[in-house]
């Protein structure tokens, strides 16, 4: 059942204090991406995406891959949210024998779709299941899509994909870019400049849209309009804000990779229960 945009706003803030929590119960763990992400999958998990938590090998499914793995607390607080398993098993994340891994495991988790670690590979996997819905299974309900990061864009696995993915017009893949302009090491411009991004995917044959990634009526939209595209894939920068809700982890680069201890995710809890004191803490049940 697909939800308003203001109760999809409320799963957005939902996932982005599950992400806390978990990050915490971990002690170790990737904190930006996942939080500037919560919009994207939310609007993904509760509007675009097609799936059925209990049947997660529904022949007629959506396919989604996230090819920055190391953002996959956010997927993992965003299936918990649509049904696909319990809300108390997120606290296993990186646990051994967990489900839930640090990077996803697609034979460990049903609904996951494939396994990511090495960056720059999701792409050519999504690109080659949209190539065979397309020109083997002839299925032209479905679609795939992905979510890559800024800095993943340094792989040159990906502009491999990009090229094979314009060549054969993969109208069925839609991509975003989590364009929130750091990595590990600093600045994407400073580690490695990617602009002109838009020029760069429109000569590789790519239909390009830009959006406020924090913005899911924008975010829907985009998905609609690469689904009425049929003659080219379609990527999506959506412009983020590192570490989003959480004022002393925004823009940060130094939380790319680093978890909250539990005074930081106290704090962290605090600012997202009451919108950044937008509404008081009583009303928010801290």
């Amino acid at each position: 059942m697909k939800l308003t945009i203001p109760q999809i706003e409320q799963k957005a803030n939902d996932i982005r204090r599950d992400i806390i929590t978990m990050l915490e119960a971990a002690g170790s763990g990737h904190s930006a991406g996942p939080l500037g992400l919560a919009d994207i999958f939310a609007a993904l998990y509760f509007n675009i995406l097609s799936f059925r938590p209990e049947e997660p090998e529904w022949s007629d499914r959506d396919v989604f891959f996230l090819s920055n793995g190391h953002t996959v607390p956010v997927q993992y607080a965003a299936m918990a949210e649509a049904g696909f398993f319990p809300k108390d098993e997120l606290l296993s994340l990186r646990k051994f024998g967990s489900r839930l891994q640090g990077h996803p495991e697609r034979e460990k988790l049903p609904g996951i779709e494939s396994t990511s670690g090495p960056l720059g590979s999701g792409l050519s996997q999504a690109a080659g299941y949209a190539y065979a819905l397309q020109y083997i299974d002839k299925q032209p309900h479905r679609f795939v899509y992905a979510v890559t990061g800024d800095g993943e864009l340094d792989e040159g696995n990906i502009w491999e994909a990009a090229m094979f993915a314009g060549k054969y017009k993969l109208s069925q893949l839609i991509v975003f870019i989590d364009r929130n302009n750091i990595q590990i090491d600093g600045s994407t411009e400073d580690v490695m400049p990617l602009e002109d991004l838009r020029g760069k995917w429109e000569s590789f044959g790519w239909h390009v849209l830009e959006i406020d990634g924090h913005n899911i009526e924008s975010i829907i939209d985009a998905a609609s309009q690469g689904r009425a595209i049929s003659n080219r894939p379609t990527v999506v920068i959506a412009h983020t804000i590192p570490g989003k809700g959480v004022d002393f982890m925004e823009y940060d680069y130094r939380w790319h990779g680093m978890p909250p201890n539990s005074d930081q995710a106290k704090e962290a809890l605090v600012k997202l229960r009451t919108l950044d004191g937008k509404i008081s803490h009583e009303g928010a049940g801290v």
